[in-house]
């Protein structure tokens, strides 16, 4: 009886260490899956922020430029073509809002990161 006994505890361990093993790999796979999308979305808030900037600044560019520079960029940073990007003067500033929603595919589950940022010129536009 003790040495069955014995032969379940240790059944019982090793159905936990797989159990434990398994959520780790899932939770690994996932943040796998999903910090690069997150990271790349956060570096393309950035380039936003400088894009919108370096229109702003004597000698200022135009919308559409900004536009175009964001699109352009757009795939450096896993942006999806289909994004919707927005440029207009608020108050003296120019603000550049881009949209997007791209899935990252999860343990049985995608994912729909949603994209939705406003990037606001530091500086007063100049001469538009």
């Amino acid at each position: 009886m003790i040495f069955a006994k014995h032969v379940r505890e240790r059944g019982g361990a090793r159905f936990n260490f797989v159990v434990t093993v398994l959520l780790i790999g899932l939770v690994a796979y996932s943040a796998y899956q999903y910090v690069p999308v997150a990271y790349k979305a956060y570096l393309f808030k950035d380039y936003m922020q400088e894009t919108v900037n370096k229109a702003a600044y004597p000698p200022g560019q135009t919308s559409d430029w900004v536009v175009q520079q964001l699109r352009a960029a757009a795939r450096d940073y896993g942006v999806p073509p289909d994004m919707q990007v927005s440029v207009q003067n608020e108050n003296g500033r120019l603000a550049a809002r881009v949209t997007y929603t791209r899935p990252v595919q999860l343990p049985g589950y995608v994912y729909q990161y949603n994209f939705d940022h406003t990037a606001l010129s530091s500086s007063f536009v100049s001469g538009q």
